[in-house]
């Protein structure tokens, strides 16, 4: 072997470990990871219904039928879920499509959301018995939404909180799962 081709494995041998560490995970892994991450909410799963209320901009109360279905999407990395209040007379008063995610590298999770006319994405924490995520509302405030899971029964409470004043809740919804579903990963466009 020639000296020149003995100092280039040497030296290709050398960089090689640190070429590799900086080299970026496979598509398999990065997806390996997220759908383990996003594994501990299977237990959102399903169809919902049940009832809920929440505050007009006026602060009268408005009870509806609320619906969620919720499953996975891209290969279980993420969750989608959406949700239908509906009035008394059947018309739709709410409706609302979510996206739960995780950042793998930041360690951090997010609920992106779009109703109303509104979305963004907002902070979401996993909780022993559900989740927290918060909205902006203001200057200095915030809507906080609070769940709790236990078996087949959903309770979540929003809560509008501003800076030096008491939480005021707006919103509650008391579900049941109905069914299991294959939403939205079914009716996928297949290539024939």
């Amino acid at each position: 072997m020639k000296l020149s081709s003995i100092v280039l494995a040497s030296v290709f041998a050398a960089v090689s470990p640190t070429a590799q560490a900086q080299m970026p995970e496979s598509p398999a892994v990065l997806v390996a990871k997220q759908r383990d991450a996003m594994a501990q909410f299977s237990y959102l799963e399903g169809v919902w219904r049940g009832t809920a209320w929440t505050l007009d901009a006026t602060g009268k109360r408005l009870e509806m039928t609320q619906t969620e279905r919720i499953g996975p999407f891209l290969e279980g990395t993420v969750r989608m879920i959406e949700g239908r209040g509906y009035m008394a007379d059947g018309s739709l008063g709410f409706h609302a499509l979510g996206v739960l995610s995780h950042d793998l590298a930041k360690k951090t999770w997010s609920l992106r959301s779009w109703g109303q006319g509104r979305g963004g994405e907002f902070p979401f924490t996993p909780t022993t018995d559900g989740y927290v995520w918060t909205t902006p509302a203001g200057p200095n405030a915030t809507i906080r939404y609070t769940a709790v899971f236990k078996g087949d029964t959903w309770r979540e409470i929003a809560e509008y909180v501003a800076e030096g004043r008491a939480a005021r809740q707006i919103f509650e919804m008391n579900l049941m799962r109905v069914s299991a579903t294959t939403w939205p990963e079914d009716g996928a466009v297949l290539l024939k």
